[in-house]
Protein backbone atom coordinates (compact mmCIF):
# COMPACT_ATOMS: atom_id res chain seq x y z
CA UNK A 1 0.00 0.00 0.00
CA UNK A 2 1.22 3.31 -0.90
CA UNK A 3 0.57 6.09 1.59
CA UNK A 4 1.38 10.02 1.08
CA UNK A 5 1.83 12.14 3.79
CA UNK A 6 1.83 16.03 3.09
CA UNK A 7 3.14 19.06 5.31
CA UNK A 8 5.53 21.57 5.16
CA UNK A 9 6.96 21.00 9.21
CA UNK A 10 9.25 18.32 8.41
CA UNK A 11 9.12 17.17 12.48
CA UNK A 12 5.34 16.71 11.68
CA UNK A 13 6.57 14.19 8.68
CA UNK A 14 8.93 12.46 10.80
CA UNK A 15 6.48 11.83 13.31
CA UNK A 16 3.90 10.64 11.28
CA UNK A 17 6.16 8.10 9.61
CA UNK A 18 7.82 6.87 13.11
CA UNK A 19 4.12 6.26 14.58
CA UNK A 20 2.84 4.65 11.20
CA UNK A 21 5.37 2.12 9.96
CA UNK A 22 5.74 0.21 12.79
CA UNK A 23 1.73 -0.23 12.38
CA UNK A 24 2.51 -1.28 8.92
CA UNK A 25 5.81 -2.20 7.61
CA UNK A 26 4.64 -3.58 4.72
CA UNK A 27 3.91 -0.10 3.74
CA UNK A 28 5.32 2.53 1.30
CA UNK A 29 5.89 5.98 2.80
CA UNK A 30 5.96 8.77 0.13
CA UNK A 31 6.51 12.69 2.26
CA UNK A 32 6.03 15.60 0.35
CA UNK A 33 6.50 19.12 1.72
CA UNK A 34 4.09 20.58 -0.36
CA UNK A 35 1.52 20.15 -3.05
CA UNK A 36 4.06 20.48 -6.11
CA UNK A 37 6.60 17.63 -4.68
CA UNK A 38 2.98 15.43 -3.46
CA UNK A 39 1.88 15.95 -7.25
CA UNK A 40 5.26 14.45 -8.61
CA UNK A 41 4.41 11.63 -6.26
CA UNK A 42 1.18 11.11 -7.70
CA UNK A 43 2.48 10.92 -10.98
CA UNK A 44 4.63 8.34 -10.87
CA UNK A 45 2.97 5.88 -7.78
CA UNK A 46 -0.14 4.70 -7.20
CA UNK A 47 -1.59 6.16 -4.03
CA UNK A 48 -3.91 4.29 -1.96
CA UNK A 49 -4.05 6.85 1.07
CA UNK A 50 -3.00 10.03 1.89
CA UNK A 51 -2.53 12.31 5.16
CA UNK A 52 -3.19 16.02 4.36
CA UNK A 53 -1.91 18.77 6.36
CA UNK A 54 -4.90 21.96 5.65
CA UNK A 55 -2.16 24.67 5.84
CA UNK A 56 0.63 24.34 2.95
CA UNK A 57 2.05 26.66 1.13
CA UNK A 58 0.98 27.41 -2.26
CA UNK A 59 -2.57 25.90 -2.05
CA UNK A 60 -4.69 24.21 1.02
CA UNK A 61 -4.39 20.47 1.26
CA UNK A 62 -8.11 20.93 0.79
CA UNK A 63 -7.23 21.85 -3.26
CA UNK A 64 -4.36 19.37 -3.17
CA UNK A 65 -7.13 16.11 -1.84
CA UNK A 66 -9.23 17.29 -4.98
CA UNK A 67 -6.40 17.06 -7.34
CA UNK A 68 -5.11 13.67 -5.91
CA UNK A 69 -8.51 12.23 -6.05
CA UNK A 70 -9.28 13.31 -9.75
CA UNK A 71 -5.86 11.16 -10.54
CA UNK A 72 -6.44 8.30 -8.17
CA UNK A 73 -10.54 7.83 -7.92
CA UNK A 74 -10.70 5.64 -5.19
CA UNK A 75 -8.07 7.24 -2.69
CA UNK A 76 -8.67 7.55 1.11
CA UNK A 77 -7.86 11.42 2.54
CA UNK A 78 -7.32 11.84 5.82
CA UNK A 79 -6.97 15.83 6.59
CA UNK A 80 -4.46 16.97 9.78
CA UNK A 81 -4.96 20.22 10.77
CA UNK A 82 -4.74 22.60 13.89
CA UNK A 83 -7.80 24.36 12.78
CA UNK A 84 -11.47 24.03 14.29
CA UNK A 85 -13.31 25.06 11.61
CA UNK A 86 -16.74 24.64 10.14
CA UNK A 87 -15.96 26.06 6.73
CA UNK A 88 -13.10 23.45 6.68
CA UNK A 89 -15.56 20.85 8.20
CA UNK A 90 -17.67 21.47 4.68
CA UNK A 91 -14.96 20.97 2.33
CA UNK A 92 -13.69 18.12 3.70
CA UNK A 93 -17.80 16.13 3.82
CA UNK A 94 -17.71 17.23 -0.33
CA UNK A 95 -14.60 16.03 -0.69
CA UNK A 96 -15.05 12.74 0.94
CA UNK A 97 -12.79 12.75 3.90
CA UNK A 98 -12.11 10.02 5.25
CA UNK A 99 -11.16 10.99 8.70
CA UNK A 100 -9.55 13.72 10.75
CA UNK A 101 -6.48 13.88 13.07
CA UNK A 102 -5.48 17.41 14.71
CA UNK A 103 -2.63 18.95 15.82
CA UNK A 104 -0.07 17.62 17.69
CA UNK A 105 -1.23 14.25 16.47
CA UNK A 106 -2.62 11.91 19.36
CA UNK A 107 -1.02 8.12 18.88
CA UNK A 108 -4.51 6.81 20.31
CA UNK A 109 -6.36 8.79 17.58
CA UNK A 110 -3.84 7.98 14.90
CA UNK A 111 -4.49 4.05 15.76
CA UNK A 112 -7.87 4.48 16.00
CA UNK A 113 -8.42 5.66 12.56
CA UNK A 114 -5.98 3.52 11.00
CA UNK A 115 -7.60 -0.02 12.61
CA UNK A 116 -9.98 -0.07 9.55
CA UNK A 117 -6.85 -1.17 7.42
CA UNK A 118 -5.99 -3.73 9.73
CA UNK A 119 -9.08 -5.43 9.08
CA UNK A 120 -9.05 -4.96 5.29
CA UNK A 121 -7.55 -7.52 3.17
CA UNK A 122 -8.59 -4.99 0.07
CA UNK A 123 -6.90 -2.66 0.58
CA UNK A 124 -3.46 -5.01 1.31
CA UNK A 125 -3.02 -4.03 -2.16
CA UNK A 126 -0.36 -6.67 -3.13
CA UNK A 127 -0.56 -10.42 -3.92
CA UNK A 128 1.55 -12.98 -1.61
CA UNK A 129 4.63 -13.27 -3.66
CA UNK A 130 5.00 -9.30 -3.56
CA UNK A 131 3.92 -9.92 0.23
CA UNK A 132 6.53 -12.41 0.65
CA UNK A 133 9.35 -10.86 -0.71
CA UNK A 134 8.79 -7.76 0.89
CA UNK A 135 9.19 -9.30 4.00
CA UNK A 136 12.03 -10.92 3.00
CA UNK A 137 13.71 -7.61 2.49
CA UNK A 138 12.58 -6.41 5.82
CA UNK A 139 14.21 -8.83 6.85
CA UNK A 140 17.42 -9.10 5.13
CA UNK A 141 17.81 -5.77 4.15
CA UNK A 142 21.33 -5.48 6.31
CA UNK A 143 22.45 -8.48 3.62
CA UNK A 144 23.79 -8.29 0.32
CA UNK A 145 20.51 -8.96 -1.01
CA UNK A 146 20.09 -9.01 -5.04
CA UNK A 147 17.18 -9.85 -7.38
CA UNK A 148 17.93 -13.62 -8.25
CA UNK A 149 18.46 -13.98 -4.69
CA UNK A 150 15.28 -12.87 -3.90
CA UNK A 151 13.60 -14.97 -6.87
CA UNK A 152 14.73 -17.83 -5.55
CA UNK A 153 13.40 -17.84 -2.31
CA UNK A 154 10.06 -16.61 -3.24
CA UNK A 155 10.17 -19.73 -6.22
CA UNK A 156 9.84 -17.31 -9.40
CA UNK A 157 11.88 -16.06 -12.12
CA UNK A 158 13.54 -13.31 -11.38
CA UNK A 159 12.43 -11.34 -14.47
CA UNK A 160 9.15 -12.41 -13.58
CA UNK A 161 9.14 -10.95 -10.21
CA UNK A 162 11.38 -7.37 -11.47
CA UNK A 163 8.09 -7.09 -13.29
CA UNK A 164 5.53 -7.74 -10.72
CA UNK A 165 7.25 -5.58 -8.09
CA UNK A 166 7.45 -2.63 -10.02
CA UNK A 167 3.75 -2.83 -10.80
CA UNK A 168 2.18 -3.21 -7.67
CA UNK A 169 5.14 -1.44 -5.40
CA UNK A 170 5.02 1.56 -7.93
CA UNK A 171 9.42 1.35 -7.53
CA UNK A 172 11.66 -1.52 -8.81
CA UNK A 173 12.80 -4.05 -6.51
CA UNK A 174 16.38 -2.12 -5.88
CA UNK A 175 14.73 1.01 -5.37
CA UNK A 176 12.17 -0.28 -2.67
CA UNK A 177 15.19 -1.88 -1.05
CA UNK A 178 17.49 1.26 -0.64
CA UNK A 179 14.25 3.44 0.65
CA UNK A 180 14.12 1.12 3.31
CA UNK A 181 17.76 0.30 3.78
CA UNK A 182 17.57 4.75 4.61
CA UNK A 183 14.31 4.49 6.47
CA UNK A 184 16.23 1.81 8.77
CA UNK A 185 19.01 3.73 8.84
CA UNK A 186 17.02 6.97 10.03
CA UNK A 187 15.87 4.71 13.30
CA UNK A 188 19.12 3.67 14.30
CA UNK A 189 20.70 7.17 14.11
CA UNK A 190 18.10 8.06 16.52
CA UNK A 191 17.40 4.99 18.56
CA UNK A 192 21.07 4.03 18.95
CA UNK A 193 23.11 7.50 19.51
CA UNK A 194 26.08 5.35 20.88
CA UNK A 195 26.72 3.89 17.31
CA UNK A 196 29.18 5.45 14.67
CA UNK A 197 27.64 6.47 11.86
CA UNK A 198 29.76 3.92 10.50
CA UNK A 199 28.33 1.08 12.23
CA UNK A 200 24.96 2.09 11.04
CA UNK A 201 26.03 2.25 7.49
CA UNK A 202 26.88 -1.81 7.91
CA UNK A 203 23.84 -2.56 9.81
CA UNK A 204 21.94 -1.17 7.27
CA UNK A 205 23.40 -2.96 4.64
CA UNK A 206 25.27 -0.26 3.32
CA UNK A 207 29.07 -1.12 1.53
CA UNK A 208 30.66 1.98 3.10
CA UNK A 209 30.35 4.84 4.98
CA UNK A 210 31.33 7.27 2.36
CA UNK A 211 28.55 5.67 0.16
CA UNK A 212 25.91 5.36 2.61
CA UNK A 213 26.73 8.97 3.78
CA UNK A 214 26.30 10.35 -0.01
CA UNK A 215 22.89 8.03 -0.64
CA UNK A 216 21.35 9.32 2.84
CA UNK A 217 22.38 13.47 1.86
CA UNK A 218 21.09 12.99 -1.59
CA UNK A 219 17.60 11.31 -0.07
CA UNK A 220 16.76 13.09 3.24
CA UNK A 221 19.15 16.40 2.72
CA UNK A 222 20.98 16.14 5.22
CA UNK A 223 23.93 14.31 6.35
CA UNK A 224 23.34 11.21 8.68
CA UNK A 225 25.32 13.42 11.67
CA UNK A 226 23.18 16.15 11.09
CA UNK A 227 19.92 14.00 10.84
CA UNK A 228 21.28 12.31 13.81
CA UNK A 229 21.88 16.02 15.70
CA UNK A 230 18.45 17.42 14.87
CA UNK A 231 16.70 14.52 16.09
CA UNK A 232 18.66 14.78 19.17
CA UNK A 233 17.67 18.76 19.55
CA UNK A 234 14.23 18.43 18.83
Amino acid sequence: MNVLLVDDEPLELDQLEFLIQPMFPLWNLYKAADGSQAMAISQKVPLHLAFLDINLPGKSGLALGEELRAQHSDIDLIIVTAYQDFHYAKQSIRLGVEDYLTKPVIESELVEILQKYQKSPALAAYTRIITDAMNIIHQKFAEKLNLADLASEVHINPTYLSRRFHEEVGVSFSEYLMQYRIQMSKKFLLSHPDWSISTVAERTGFNSQHYFSTIFRKVVGKTPKEYRDKGNVS
